[in-house]
């Protein structure tokens, strides 16, 4: 049911969802609400048989209201807090049910769980369900990890157990698990993975028990800290030996049947463009203008699938892990180090096979011409990005030093700018964040955050690839064969009928119907507000409104990009849906693609579509944890410092800011001392009731730091109050300082009297 917010009929059912089993007359709830007069009675009268037309209420023949019971039950997801409380998900759109403490019958976080409602959503204000978990279906967390606190021996000869495991994760830190002495045996402050034999009971309400399988290290010891994370997210660390063995066995070098089937390119001028610490190179690009005006452009991708062959070892152990995973200090390959950094890796002045995709683009940005193939190279150079960046800006020692190259790469530079100007016409969303780059000491502890600036060359190479994976998304889609996309739904309606709202409360009119929004339309809202004070509110709710990208069968288009065609064709070292794009490729080429082929290939995506989406959502969180806790430790000695900040993000409970360096924390509604402030949910902000002094997304703030935890990868600032501020603060704690030891006093009278009239009485 989709209904308009209405405050005075959501304040109403709020009455009957507090007390399910009460009964109330309208004269009742109109005094319950304090209200008086004719036009206030009617207004509860004509909410009252709203709420009884949408089978909320029901009346019976006394005139009296009361809850109508629900009879609902639903599977879904539970979400602990660490609290005790927590929510279940169970579609995607609809909100979550909420399960008291009390209700939640011993779960534990991504346990799947039967859940039957007990209070209804609540569709006019923002109270979802209420439920009880009624059965647990099955466990979603079989490993924890976490910090080993030991017994004594007297301990260990009562009760047979070794100590507790506890979590650094807040949803599980309340569940500690208590180790059997079958496992192994860590020392105080190791770092423990552990596989959980019993879960939390009536008994044990919030206790497990388990046998330690791993022991990653002490919590002190360099780069325990990210492993944990790691471990616990179920990323695989290491390579199982017998598929390091089975990478050891493949050549180092090119031999002579590697050449069969291949064009020889390796007297084109290629070269790799990368990230200065880049160790792993699968792309490889050459470029030449054409008699006619058109560029030649020559995308060359490492053949992964030459030495990865279907349900292989290596093929295996890579479908499982979906994808590389890229930490402050290190990489998590998908393919063991031989693969990696060595034959897959388009090295300088050595041979490689690759799959090319040669492209004519014209002046307009269109590819009017392709070609998609297996070929070998030989990569002329291994650029930066830094150093190509200073030759296109004209440094004289770097273009002295590649000199052969500065024209190839000055006719890039051009098309990429023809490139961008054609995605950015047909309503392609560039979003221009701002990544941090943490740089850490050989002992793993952060010691600066620099902001990586995106000049012309990592735009550059993006652009190529881009078009690398759209012509070849294309290609297949016209062959009219099984394939494996990369989409971007179209964004969900409500959230952007929300996100208009919010546009026009700034002032922003947005082109077009929000029923049928096109990427166009989204587009012209970001110009609008570029370079403006809004510009972080409206990019950040544009974010939020949008779905997120995934891999399919089925070829969805991609939103983001404005793009009908797209797939990822352009980095099989390090995510596995690459490599099977290249498979496929390799397929239709030798077998055809006839009936048998494609039913092969159909049979298998939805499998790899499913588990390479999780596998990449998966690492990313990894990688956003490892940073949040970098960036925690990296604050750690900063108590106390006053930053410049800008508000993100505003909620009911208070605001998060943003550091200039990215670092981002918390601004907690108890540390707003100078006012009483509301969430005005409208307009994303908090309002002091007695000044209407304002906090909105957007706004500069200059904060204190307060705290920072890198355990709980946490950190708190509080506003810097003006000297106006502060005073009106101390006026406020005055006033309560004076009226506690006034109600002291009193309860310590009244309590003088009644002992003295207890003993009045005894004595008479």
């Amino acid at each position: 049911m989709v209904v308009e917010k209405n405050k005075f009929i959501s304040d109403i059912l709020e009455i009957f969802r507090r007390y399910p089993e009460k009964k109330y007359t309208a004269q009742q709830i109109n005094d319950i609400l304090r209200l008086h007069g004719t036009p206030a009675y009617n207004r509860v009268l004509k909410a009252l048989a709203i709420l009884e037309g949408e089978d909320k209420i029901y009346v019976n023949n006394r005139n009296q209201f009361k809850l109508t019971p629900v009879n609902q039950t639903i599977t879904g997801n539970f979400r602990a807090n660490d609290k005790g409380f927590g929510f279940v998900r169970y579609a995607d759109d609809e909100p979550d049910v909420f399960i008291a403490r009390s209700n939640t019958m011993h779960a534990i976080n991504d346990d799947e769980v039967e859940v039957k409602i007990i209070k209804p959503a609540n569709p006019w204000g923002d109270n979802g369900a209420e439920g009880k978990i009624t059965q647990i279906l099955s466990h979603g967390v079989h490993q924890i990890v976490g910090e080993f606190m030991p017994y004594s021996d007297v301990q260990i000869k009562k009760t047979g157990l070794l100590g507790y495991v506890k979590s650094h994760e807040k949803k599980l830190s309340q569940n500690p698990v208590f180790l059997k002495s079958q496992g192994l045996h860590p020392q105080w402050g190791d770092m423990v993975q552990v596989d959980i034999t019993g879960y939390p009971s009536a008994e044990f309400p919030r206790s497990m028990v388990g046998v330690a399988i791993k022991i990653i290290g002490n919590k002190n010891a360099p780069g325990v800290d990210e492993m944990a994370i790691v471990y616990q997210n179920e990323v695989k660390a290491e390579f199982p030996e017998e598929v390091v063995a089975a990478s050891e066995k493949i050549p180092d070098h090119l031999v002579a049947k590697d050449w069969a089937g291949r064009r020889d390119n390796t007297q084109q001028v290629t070269v790799t463009i990368d990230g200065d610490d880049s160790k792993d190179f699968d792309d490889a690009v050459t470029l030449w203008k054409l008699e006619n005006g058109n560029y030649h452009l020559g995308v060359h991708i490492a053949d992964v699938t030459h030495y990865v062959s279907a349900n292989s070892l290596l093929d295996n152990e890579a479908f499982e892990r979906g994808t590389s995973t890229y930490l402050v200090d290190r990489v998590i390959p998908m393919l063991p180090f031989r693969l990696s950094n060595g034959i897959c890796s388009l090295n300088p002045n050595e041979e490689r096979c690759v799959l090319t995709c040669d492209m004519e683009i014209n002046e307009q940005g269109a590819v009017v011409r392709h070609e998609i193939y297996p070929s070998v190279i030989k990569s002329h150079a291994r650029l930066t990005y830094n150093n190509v960046n200073q030759i296109l800006a004209g440094n004289v020692e770097l273009c002295s030093r590649y000199r052969d190259l500065v024209p190839m790469l000055q006719d890039m530079a051009q098309l990429h700018q023809i490139l961008f100007a054609m995605r950015h016409q047909r309503g392609a969303l560039d979003f221009e964040e701002t990544e941090a780059q943490i740089i850490v000491d050989d002992q793993g502890k952060p010691i600066d955050i620099k902001l990586r600036e995106r000049g012309t060359a990592e735009k550059m190479i993006e652009s190529f690839m881009l078009a690398a994976n759209e012509t070849v998304a294309e290609h297949y889609n016209k062959l009219h064969v099984p394939f494996l996309y990369r989409v971007h739904e179209q964004p969900d309606a409500d959230k952007i009928k929300n996100f208009f709202e919010l546009a026009s409360s700034f002032g922003l009119s947005v082109p077009g119907n929000s029923a049928d929004v096109t990427p166009k339309m989204l587009q012209q809202v970001l110009e609008k507000v570029a370079g403006k004070p809004q510009e972080l509110v409206i990019t950040t709710m544009l974010l939020r409104s949008l779905q997120q990208a995934k891999y399919s069968p089925e070829p969805l288009g991609h939103f983001g990009m404005a793009a009908k065609y797209y797939t990822h064709f352009t980095s099989p070292i390090r995510r596995y849906p690459d490599l099977m794009v290249h498979r496929m490729i390799h397929s239709y080429a030798d077998q055809g693609i006839g009936t048998d082929v494609q039913n092969h290939w159909a049979q298998q995506l939805d499998e790899v579509a499913v588990q390479t989406s999780a596998c990449e959502r998966k690492s990313i969180d990894v990688e956003r944890a490892v940073d949040d806790l970098k960036k925690a430790e990296f604050m750690e000695d900063k108590v106390g410092q006053v930053f410049e900040a800008v508000i993100s993000s505003v909620t009911s409970f208070g605001m998060f800011i943003a550091l200039e360096n990215t670092v981002e924390g918390l601004v907690h509604i108890s540390n707003l001392l100078d006012d009483y402030y509301e969430f005005h949910e409208k307009e994303l902000a908090l309002v002091g009731k007695r000044t209407h002094k304002t906090y909105k997304m957007g706004d500069p703030i200059k904060v204190r730091l307060i705290r920072a935890d890198a355990q709980q990868r946490q950190v708190d600032f509080e506003p810097v109050l003006t000297a106006e501020e502060q005073e009106r603060v101390k006026i406020e704690q005055q006033r309560r300082a004076q009226s506690k030891p006034h109600s002291f006093s009193k309860k310590r009278r009244a309590s003088k009297r009644s002992r003295t009239n207890k003993y009045e009485r005894f004595a008479h």
